[in-house]
C-alpha cells in the first residue's frame, strides 16, 4: 500500500504524519510506503519545521531526511490513499482529481481516528505550543490506520 499526506506547506503536519506512520509500519514490518507533500509549493526543498523535528525527536521519530514538495497530478496515480490534514487541502487535492477513482482516494486523516466528524488536525505553524497537539492527534489517526489496513 502507498500512503501519501498533505497539508498547506508539507513542513509541519504532513512531515509529522509521514514520520509516524513509517515508524508504525517499521514496528509491524509492513510493505507499505508513505510519503508527503503540500498544496503548495512554497517550502519545495525544505526540511520539515524545526519544532516538528523536535516533537518527532521526543518520540524517538527522526524525519530529518524529508524534503518538502508539492503535490503533482500524478501523486492521485501513484497513491492508493491520500490523508489531507484539513478540509482547505482536502478540497485543494479534490480539485486536482481527474476521475471517480482518484477522488476516493482522498480522505480526511483524522476522521480515520474520529469517524465521520470531518476534525481538522490545526496547523501549528503560528502556535510554539501547537506541535504536541498535533503529535497526538496524528499518532491516533496513524494507529487507527495500522488497525484498519493491516
Amino acid at each position: 500500500m502507498k500512503i501519501l499526506m498533505v497539508c498547506l506547506g508539507n513542513i509541519c503536519r504532513s512531515p509529522l504524519a509521514e514520520g509516524i506512520l513509517k515508524t508504525k509500519i517499521t514496528e509491524r514490518a509492513l510493505d507499505w510506503e508513505v510519503d508527503s507533500c503540500g498544496t503548495s509549493g512554497w517550502h519545495s526543498g525544505e526540511l520539515p519545521d524545526p519544532r516538528s523535528i523536535d516533537i518527532a525527536h521526543q518520540y524517538g521519530i527522526d524525519i530529518t531526511d524529508q524534503r518538502s514538495r508539492k503535490l503533482v497530478v500524478d501523486d492521485l496515480n501513484e497513491f492508493d490513499i491520500i490523508y489531507a490534514m484539513d478540509s482547505s487541502n482536502f478540497i485543494d487535492i479534490k480539485r486536482l482529481a481527474k476521475s471517480e477513482l482518484q477522488q476516493n482516494k482522498i480522505k480526511l486523516i483524522l476522521n480515520e481516528a474520529w469517524a465521520d466528524q470531518n476534525r481538522a488536525v490545526p496547523d501549528p505553524y503560528w502556535d510554539d505550543n501547537g506541535f504536541e497537539k498535533v503529535y497526538q492527534m496524528l499518532d491516533k489517526a496513524c494507529e487507527a490506520i495500522i488497525e484498519k489496513y493491516a
